[in-house]
Parts: structure tokens; sequence; C-alpha cells
């Protein structure tokens, strides 16, 4: 399916915005995974810090690194020949200096990645950006709830719940436009607020428990597949139930291993009957 399609750009989403075309948006973490959701039309893959807790086991995306983020990376990148690849930069990987932040992104982008990611708008970050973007790097900003800020923000709540704090949370966003992020994801917002901010500026927004009037929605695959073993958020919509076939399949193999039924003739492999037969014949003089 991908094969006869121009790859998307940072442009393609702008020109989707205009056209009112809505982006579709997944995150992946692997190379067969990539692959599937690139062949399946999907818009943009985000190599996300979830992986922290989708992949590695982690309780939060906080101790997820830069090396772990450049190893999934490489791995999406492999996969996908159309698909935006977005990645995002970890915890620390942008907040020490403008030279340390250039240093990660470009690694980040050698490993496949065709923008990163970050969180938040306060001054700084938003200097990051515009050093970033002018360095050639693009850039996506991230607002609303910010995982990389749980200890801060003090757990999972939905932000922008009033007028105030939706003018806000609009003001940032104009500032990351304005400072060259070329999108906006928008995350655990009332959908009356996202829709405003939408409407007010000019990059696409993407959204993650922001209701239905943003340019684009993102989800965690391993959320929409029904695999992941953690709590599903209120969000998300689960499009399968990966865990179940998982599990049933694990069963039935562990089941015909210790019966003896795998494998069988179908899956081995034979010695053609004359080299058996020396085989058999040198098994005898041994004995």
């Amino acid at each position: 399916m991908t094969e006869n399609l121009k790859p998307v750009s940072v442009k393609t989403f702008g020109k989707m915005k205009e056209n009112k075309e809505k982006i579709s948006m997944l995150t992946a973490y692997d190379f067969s995974t990539a692959k599937y959701i690139d062949e399946a039309g999907v818009d943009s893959i985000l190599v996300g810090d979830s992986v922290g807790m989708t992949v590695l086991g982690y309780d939060t995306t906080v101790k997820v690194t830069i090396e772990d983020m450049l190893t999934f990376t490489k791995a999406v990148a492999n996969g996908v020949k159309r698909a935006l690849v977005l990645a995002d930069m970890p915890f620390l990987s942008y907040h020490v200096s403008k030279e340390q932040t250039i240093l990660n992104a470009g690694k980040l982008i050698q490993a496949g990645a065709n923008a990163v990611k970050l969180e938040g708008a306060n001054d700084f970050i938003l200097e990051e950006i515009n050093h970033l973007t002018k360095s050639g790097i693009s850039v996506a900003g991230h607002l609303g709830f910010t995982p990389q800020y749980i200890n801060t923000i003090g757990g999972y709540y939905i932000q922008g719940k009033s007028y105030e704090n939706t003018l806000k949370l609009l003001e940032s966003a104009k500032k990351l436009e304005e400072n060259g992020a070329f999108c906006v994801i928008l995350e655990m917002v009332p959908e009356e607020s996202a829709k405003y901010i939408t409407e007010n500026i000019s990059i696409p927004t993407i959204g993650i428990g922001a209701g239905k009037y943003c340019d684009g929605q993102v989800l965690v695959i391993d959320d929409i597949l029904g695999k992941y073993p953690g709590n599903t958020p209120k969000f998300v919509k689960q499009f399968a139930n990966i865990k179940d076939i998982i599990k049933e399949t694990a069963k039935n193999y562990n089941n015909e291993v210790k019966q003896g039924i795998f494998p069988d003739e179908l899956h081995t492999f034979y010695l053609p009957e004359e080299e058996r037969e020396k085989l058999e014949c040198n098994l005898i003089k041994s004995y």
C-alpha cells in the first residue's frame, strides 16, 4: 500500500491541516510493528518514550535514556518507507544546554527520525526549539499533560480545565509555533479547549485524550492492541485483544512441547536416505 505513496513530511502535516484532512499517528518501538503500521497507511509513527513503560517495564517515562531512544528509533526507521518518524527526546536529554540538546536531537535524526518531540513550552525549551529548527531539525511540541513532568504535576491530571488555563495553553501553543514547531501534541485536554486551540493556531494539533476536533490523533500501539498489562486510559479505544491471543498461543505451544507433539514431521529437517544409512551403520559399529 505504501509503495505508490509519497513519504509524509512536516510540510505534509501543514497541507493536511489546510485541507482539513485528519492526521493519523501511532507509536511503535520495533521493526516489524513499524513496518505493518506503515503499510496500513498511518501518516506518522511516534517512537515514544512510552517505550519505557510498554517495553522496558518502567513505572514512568522519566527513566528512559537517550541510548534507549536511539536503539528503538533505529529499529522503527528500518521498517518505514512512507510514514513520518517522530522520536521523543527523553527526560534530561534537552533540559541541560542548547549544545546538549542539539547533539542528542542530531543523534535521533541520524538514527532515522524525521523529527523530534519536546515536552513543555517554558522559555528555555522555546529557545531550544528555535535553535533546533534553525539547525535543520524539525520539532513537534507537546502540551497539556506532559508525562516527563509527572513528579511536578503530581499525577495523571487533565490539563486546561478552565477558561483561564485554556488561554494559557493557547499562548504556549502559539509560542511553540512562533519558535518553529511544525505541530503540537495535546494530551489529556478537554475537547472544547483543544478545539479552541486548534482553531487559533496555524500548525496542526495531534490529540491524545483531547477530543475529536484536533487535526489528528495519536495513541500508543500497545493500548489499542490490548497488549499493555497496565491500566487502560479512558481516552483509549481497544481495537484488538492481543493479550489473550499471546497467552493462548504460548499456552498451546507449551502444551505441545510438553506432550512431544511439536516439532512434528512438517517442521523437521531430515538427512537424505543415503546419508542416514551411513549414520545408522556407524552407530551400529560403535556398539
